[in-house]
């Protein structure tokens, strides 16, 4: 809510701005805690939680009728293609990370053809109290910037992260990849920066920014250097490094992670789904 260009993104649009939370899970609270914080930006946002289980959906608009945040609130039935609405900005969290690699590039295609003019979408993954985050960044050309957020106190190193990365860069964390370069950097600038752990692990965080930047990494600033556990790179930096990449998976003989099986029947459709 406080990054610049999802600020412009809210504040822009002459009338309501429309987000959208996609695949908010078994209970749609983290669709009312995004309007309640985005409502601090602009009062007038309109949120809509989207699922593909109309189960789901029916289980939210029970709980936003007894819910105090759930003004200009709503959920509906929709994935991938966002129920025809034209949103400023989209949050798929933990969407993604349960599809093959390759379905990456058409889920993002088909998202940014749904985008109103501007719009943004954030698609990351983070663990269950939201205390190990990681997300790209997209408008309606494409990838725009990585960001790995967390708590400095539920983390040994900073590549503790790389388990949340999103699904197209979770399969490049190996050498000779740009995002495994930057993980190995900032492991090695936080080891150095051990000593300033004495102020507390928020101040050994920073002390690793400042020893990235001045490697040569070109960080967004900080809004709340006091506080924030963020470090955000342009895209370009961690790219992954393979000619025509687009989202696709690793050559063979590259180490992958085990991935989910497709349902059934077949590739998964692009359509979020969440564990219950």
């Amino acid at each position: 809510m406080h990054a610049p260009r999802v600020r412009s993104a809210l504040l822009s649009p002459a009338s309501a701005p429309l987000v959208v939370d996609l695949g908010y899970g078994a209970l749609p609270v983290t669709t009312l805690e995004l309007a309640a914080r985005l409502k601090v930006v602009r009062a007038d946002v309109h949120v809509v939680g989207l699922e593909i289980d109309p189960q789901r959906v029916a289980t939210a608009r029970s709980v936003a009728e007894r819910a105090e945040q759930a003004t200009n609130v709503e959920f509906a039935l929709g994935g991938f293609e966002l129920a025809g609405l034209r949103p400023v900005l989209v949050r798929a969290f933990n969407v993604l990370r349960q599809y093959p690699v390759e379905d990456v590039t058409d889920a993002w295609s088909t998202m940014q053809a749904a985008l109103a003019p501007g719009g943004l979408i954030l698609d990351g993954t983070c663990d269950e109290l939201g205390r190990r985050c990681c997300w790209v960044l997209l408008d309606a050309d494409g990838p725009v910037s990585l960001t790995l957020a967390c708590d400095p106190l539920q983390i040994e190193r900073p590549s503790d992260l790389a388990e949340r990365l999103p699904k197209v860069l979770i399969h490049q964390n190996v050498s000779g990849q740009p995002i495994h370069a930057l993980l190995a950097a900032a492991d090695r600038a936080w080891a150095a920066a051990a000593g300033h752990g004495v102020f507390g692990p928020r101040a050994r965080w920073r002390a690793m920014l400042t020893a990235l930047q001045q490697e040569g990494f070109a960080l967004e600033p900080q809004r709340r250097r006091l506080r924030d556990g963020m470090l955000t790179v342009p895209w370009d930096t961690v790219a992954p490094a393979e000619p025509g990449f687009s989202g696709s998976a690793p050559p063979s003989g590259r180490p992958q992670p085990e991935t989910r099986p497709a349902p059934q029947g077949g590739r998964p459709q692009l359509r979020p789904r969440r564990p219950v």
